[in-house]
């Protein structure tokens, strides 16, 4: 999983880089809010970030509530690193769009689960948003003939949104995907090819 590191301080920056890229994960980084939205704003952006509340100019809630805004097909999984540990800060961060968060210092062991639990949530993400691409990408070729069409007793002609009277096979044809290919029915092979022998001769 891509990870982006949002951390002003080097240390804690480059220790949280260390562990990550330990367990298999490609890490960025970035010592700001304003460098980090820059980041999240490209095509290839991480798929999770791990940000620190308090940071001086754009601040972790802030970055949290920016994110929230964006409109992207899969979600970024978001992962406050605070200090703060009441249960109202807490709600504050999550209320903000954080998805979860780890309080400082961290415990590895609580990191890796944590990052476990927003690797699987991102891939239940990016199914689902393949999906809906799938789907919509579907729909594009679905036209569907709804509600009362009128039709002349007669001879089957179709009455289009104009009030002109249309062949049966281009109303269709402007109101679907369908294609024809012309045939005879035995029927009308009876009727209208009656010197025909069964050979067709």
């Amino acid at each position: 999983m891509k990870i982006l590191i949002v951390e002003d301080d080097l240390t804690s920056r480059l220790m949280l880089k260390g562990i990550l890229v330990k367990w298999g994960h490609d890490v960025l980084i970035a010592s700001d809010g304003f460098e980090a939205l820059k980041q999240l704003q490209t095509a290839d952006r991480p798929q999770a970030v791990i940000l620190d509340w308090e940071m001086p100019g754009l601040d972790g809630l802030e970055v949290c509530r920016q994110i929230k805004k964006m409109d992207l097909s899969a979600p970024i999984h978001t992962i406050l690193l605070t200090g703060r540990g009441s249960k109202e800060e807490i709600v504050q961060g999550l209320d903000a769009g954080a998805d979860d968060y780890i309080t400082k210092p961290f415990d590895a062991n609580e990191l890796k689960a944590r990052v476990r639990a927003a690797e699987r949530m991102v891939q239940v993400q990016e199914t689902l948003a393949r999906k809906v691409e799938d789907l919509e990408e579907a729909l594009k070729h679905v036209k569907l003939l709804q509600g009362i069409i009128p039709i002349c007793m007669h001879c089957h002609k179709i009455r289009n949104d104009n009030q002109a009277w249309d062949q049966l096979e281009a109303y269709i044809t402007d109101h679907s995907d369908a294609q024809f290919s012309h045939s005879v029915c035995p029927d009308c092979v009876s009727k209208f090819y009656s010197d025909l022998n069964d050979d067709g001769k």
